[in-house]
């Protein structure tokens, strides 16, 4: 692919100096990859594995890219010479994180997305039967929980069951920790609430947890939680300079702006890569069965000893579950919980088996009137 043919479909960035400044130049250390001379794809994530994913039969002609932002029907991407825009609407599918096969030329277009390792998978806000991808080839997940206030511990539940599911390691970041009441309270709260996570306090106000954040971080690195969270700012902190917008908290409800309006991939000063998304008013669980296994191990573990193996820990006799409550050491809370997002991954899962049946059945319909008309048609000229 060459600098002339790039420059020219850049979008955002002027010259290939204003692509350097965000994602670095990539100046090749030790061994050269040919495809990758510069080292600028290594730098967003790509290795053996990608380049095995991208070496099949029918892709002659075509560049590995990474998919660095998605807007306007628009898709930004970062390739071994520089940056790239295509058109997203051949491949409507691509996400912010994605690698996929470029098609160079005066339109550069995507050819095919390569399959992904992990994906963050949530419901529409429609709550119907479709999902909607966040970002994908995911590495760590960092969720953004504020100490500003109370702990919303559904939510956290939530975020969790969403990151796990992903196939991600979920961290998860306790921001404004200056401002919580009690920091030692709130930390130990959402340590029990993440089995398995590790849980950081941070401040970007003062720095506080930041350098222990970054050293959990790994590949590529994905920031979820609500508007208002300080996600941004600490996605800031994160990558040195601020890079990502930030607002304030709406005075009148205490919720936050929506400061992040699209997904975007950016290169962390440390290694690796960081994907900033906008703020998530509703989590709908979407086919979450593993995650919410992973979230609720302690429950899970416990239903192990139920004396009955088909146990609902309702009012049965020897349950473990409830004998845990009564005994204070599992709260009641949390039982309610798991129940409630079981009924609803469930709710989930019945409806895209509806939605796929009824696809089927109308696939096979049209085939009918096809087959029919064609018979009529044969018919006729005879």
């Amino acid at each position: 692919m060459s600098s002339r043919s790039l420059s020219r479909s850049t979008g955002d960035f002027n010259d290939l100096n204003d692509f350097d400044d965000l994602h670095g130049s990539g100046e090749p250390e030790g061994t050269v990859d040919p495809v990758d001379p510069n080292g600028l794809l290594s730098a967003h994530g790509w290795d053996d594995g990608w380049a095995a994913a991208f070496d099949e039969p029918g892709r002659d002609g075509l560049v590995p890219a990474r998919v660095v932002r998605i807007d306007r029907g628009r898709c930004d991407l970062v390739t071994a010479v520089g940056p790239a825009r295509a058109e997203s609407t051949t491949t409507p599918g691509a996400c912010t994180g994605d690698w996929a096969a470029l098609r160079d030329g005066a339109h550069p277009r995507l050819a095919a997305l390569l399959p992904r390792r992990t994906a963050i998978v949530r419901a529409t806000a429609s709550r119907d039967s479709h999902s909607q991808v966040l970002a994908a080839n995911v590495d760590t997940v960092v969720l953004a929980v504020s100490a500003g206030g109370s702990l919303d511990a559904g939510r956290l539940e939530r975020l969790l069951a969403l990151a796990w599911e992903s196939g991600a390691r979920p961290v998860v970041a306790l921001t404004k920790i200056d401002q919580a009441a009690d920091p030692e309270a709130l930390l130990e709260e959402a340590t029990a609430l993440a089995p398995g996570a590790d849980v950081v306090a941070t401040s970007a106000l003062n720095g506080e947890g930041v350098d222990a954040l970054t050293a959990l971080l790994s590949g590529t690195v994905v920031l979820l939680g609500t508007s208002g969270a300080g996600k941004s700012t600490l996605g800031n902190a994160l990558l040195g300079e601020e890079a990502l917008a930030t607002g304030d908290i709406r005075a009148v409800d205490g919720k936050g702006r929506h400061t992040t309006v699209r997904r975007e991939l950016l290169p962390l000063p440390q290694g690796g890569v960081l994907i900033d998304t906008p703020g998530l008013r509703g989590v709908g669980l979407f086919e979450a069965s593993d995650g919410l296994g992973q979230v609720f191990a302690d429950i899970e573990e416990l239903a192990e000893e139920c004396r009955f193996a088909d146990c609902a820990h309702q009012a049965e006799p020897g349950c473990a579950v409830l004998a845990a409550i009564e005994s204070g050491a599992l709260p009641e809370r949390r039982l309610t919980s798991y129940r409630k997002l079981l009924r609803e991954n469930a709710w989930a899962a019945a409806r895209t088996d509806a939605r796929l049946r009824a696809e089927q059945a109308s696939r096979w319909k049209s085939i009918a009137r096809t087959q029919r008309a064609a018979y009529r048609f044969r018919d006729r000229q005879r």
